[in-house]
């Protein structure tokens, strides 16, 4: 009776060739099947270093179908490599379905870590701030965009999202309206390739960053939203406190936070802790 097999989830390079590890190449070497998100580009790179094995086609459309015949194979004896177009398979790539079957089944999986382009934006981003909120691609609809991106705005961490050429200007714009202009965001652009860039400037200048030269339009984009950094008082949303800040200037203090309290809903007391907060930042 044969043992049975292993899957692998290899990483492979996002651009630079030079990036896939020894371990990397071990592993695609060694196994019986590589499981590809696009055959036709993984052949390539499996020229480009010698290596030749069958490859079985794995893309969002047929994970479930392809899974349950991977099983079969593993089953069976065989060991398979799972990599994706570039960098880490099932990390917003096809790849998650087939690692959650696979599990399930009992079978094991073995990570063979490398390029990660979250990570190697982030790594040059210089944002000092901890922890980050990987969301992956934002919906391709601008309302279903600017709808995530308001749930998506309470979150105190970077923010880091996937995002294509030809949605680059759009999605930027959203963040922009809905985030607000005075948030640092990084873009990073063709990482570890030819034209990579890794531009950061305010939210308010991006859209004419982007637009001042339609090359850095051009490519795949990892865009990384740097935490809110402006104080702003603990547990009331921005639109309470705009309230808020607009009923001080035309009342005093008590009746403004009684008329913001009747308004919003809000506890009286958070209410007025954040009104000695405002009038306290206020200039006059």
């Amino acid at each position: 009776m044969n043992e049975i097999g292993t899957l692998y989830v290899v990483a492979t390079p996002i651009g630079n060739l030079g990036d896939i590890t020894q371990r990397a190449l071990t592993t695609l070497q060694q196994v019986d099947a590589i499981a590809a998100e696009d055959t036709r580009h993984s052949v390539g790179l499996l020229r480009h270093f010698g290596i030749s094995k069958p490859l079985l086609a794995v893309h969002e459309h047929n994970e479930q179908q392809s899974a349950q015949g991977l099983v079969k194979r593993l089953l069976a004896g065989e060991s398979i490599a799972l990599i994706t177009d570039a960098g880490t398979p099932a990390v917003s790539d096809p790849g998650a379905v087939v690692v959650q079957v696979v599990r399930q089944a009992g079978l094991k999986v073995v990570p063979i870590p490398g390029v990660s382009a979250i990570i190697t934006a982030l790594s040059a981003a210089g944002i000092t701030q901890p922890g980050f909120y990987f969301e992956g691609f934002l919906p391709a609809s601008g309302s279903q965009r600017r709808k995530r991106l308001q749930l998506l705005k309470a979150i105190p961490s970077t923010l880091v999202f996937y995002e294509a050429p030809h949605r680059i200007v759009e999605c930027v714009q959203d963040l922009h309206d809905v985030l607000g202009g005075a948030r640092q965001l990084t873009l990073a652009r063709e990482l570890t390739k030819t034209f990579e860039t890794i531009h950061t400037c305010l939210l308010t200048d991006a859209v004419d960053w982007l637009n001042a030269d339609t090359n850095q339009q051009r490519g795949e984009f990892v865009v990384l939203v740097h935490p809110d950094l402006q104080e702003k008082p603990d547990g009331l949303d921005e639109e309470t406190l705009r309230i808020l800040q607009r009923l001080l200037q035309e009342l005093p203090l008590k009746q403004a936070v009684a008329l913001a309290t009747d308004i919003t809903g809000q506890k009286k007391n958070e209410l007025y802790e954040a009104a000695l907060a405002l009038k306290a930042a206020s200039p006059d």
